[in-house]
């Protein structure tokens, strides 16, 4: 079956209805990120890469999670400034959850700790699409990688 399909099982079996991800509480933690929060994000840039760096089941979550790292070191160093902060949230959000090992279902578990980590990571991507593309167009029109 296919991540979609798996995800969709999720959020839609009544047997797991604790499993799936909140959108409400969701936006209410990305709506209460701080600088703080920004920091301890950019503080851990290597636990976030190395944790989807362990499979190539996750190699798009792997450079989406790079590109959102980027994307915040180069709003806070002052080089990338057409960003709104809802979007800063949401990758704090998303980042730091799947940071977590033991969120809704722990990482420790064998072939399903991972799926609400990317649960998460799809439905905050969803949010900030937009803002990615805009950022990439802006990093090719400087001639920079990631």
């Amino acid at each position: 079956m296919s991540l979609k399909g798996i995800l969709k099982r999720v959020y839609t079996n009544q047997d797991n209805r604790n499993s799936g991800v909140d959108k409400e509480k969701f936006k209410e933690e990305v709506d209460s990120v701080t600088d703080a929060d920004v920091e301890v994000l950019v503080d851990n840039e290597a636990h976030i890469a190395k944790k989807f760096s362990g499979s190539n089941g996750l190699t798009k979550y792997a450079e989406l999670s790079k590109i959102m790292m980027a994307m915040v070191k180069d709003m806070r160093a002052g080089v990338y400034r057409n960003i709104p902060w809802f979007t800063i949230a949401t990758i704090a959000v998303v980042l730091l959850y799947a940071l977590n090992p033991m969120d809704i279902i722990p990482d420790f578990i064998p072939g399903v700790g991972y799926i609400d980590d990317i649960a998460v990571l799809s439905l905050g991507v969803g949010w900030i699409e937009s803002d990615l593309h805009r950022y990439l167009d802006w990093k090719i029109e400087q001639g920079k990688g990631i």
